[in-house]
């Protein structure tokens, strides 16, 4: 029980803070409202809420998944080939020199207000910290490990996925713990330059329609899914590393 309530006691501590600076700065409720209005606002528009929370979950796991798989697979490849390794990791670093969100109105220009340029926006800021700490991860092998595998006679291809693979699963776990995090920030910034749904696209309605109860209301539900997702990705992470070990 006390495992239980441990994760409540910041969100109950936060609470708390929220609800005495309301009082103590007499905050009206178009600027700060109280937790009492968003809940009530959460409960009385559970239903639009969950139906754009849904749009925006479906851009995040797809983000998530195609991310994760583009970054792995550039990691293996840069691991096992020095040409590639030459040509991917200078612009892997370019990249991150560019300011990822100024490319949501370009990826909604060219994909229009639909899905997919959401999905994107979430691969591009996802991709690097898989792909960064899986190919760490690859060139970090024990070497101990890899001349073993060599003095039995093992291929190179086998000692990659038998050895240098699993060995690397702890730092692609801790690449996709951080994707969980960074998937829904993608997702939310592509809806906020273009969309018709999503959390983001509600998150701006209310604020344009001074519904600012409604507008906290989505934001909460969006750090719920956020830590929910984390939560789930750090649990089948602490399953493969405990596997793999």
């Amino acid at each position: 029980m006390r495992g239980a309530l441990r994760p409540l006691l910041p969100a109950l501590a936060l609470l708390a803070l929220w609800q005495g600076i309301v009082w103590a700065a007499a905050m009206p409720a178009f600027i700060l409202p109280s937790p009492a209005r968003v809940a009530t606002a959460l409960i009385s528009n559970a239903g639009l809420i969950l139906h754009h929370a849904g749009v925006t979950l479906a851009e995040v796991l797809a983000g998530l998944a195609l991310g994760a798989l583009a970054g792995a697979a550039t990691a293996l490849a840069m691991a096992v080939s020095p040409l590639a390794r030459s040509l991917i990791r200078p612009a892997l670093v370019l990249t991150q020199a560019l300011p990822v969100f100024a490319l949501a109105p370009i990826l909604t220009l060219w994909l229009g207000y639909g899905l997919w340029s959401k999905v994107l926006m979430a691969v591009l800021i996802i991709y690097f910290p898989v792909a960064s700490a899986f190919f760490d991860g690859l060139m970090r092998t024990p070497p101990g490990w890899t001349d073993l595998a060599r003095v039995m006679g093992a291929p190179g291809r086998r000692i990659l996925w038998h050895v240098r693979v699993p060995a690397a699963v702890p730092a692609l776990a801790s690449g996709l713990r951080l994707a969980a995090v960074y998937a829904p920030i993608g997702a939310i910034i592509g809806e906020w330059v273009g969309a018709s749904q999503g959390l983001g696209y509600l998150m701006l309605l209310a604020n344009g329609r001074a519904k600012i109860d409604l507008m906290f209301a989505a934001l909460i539900v969006l750090a719920v899914m956020t830590l929910l997702l984390h939560r789930a990705v750090g649990w089948a992470c602490d399953r493969a590393v405990a596997r793999m070990g």
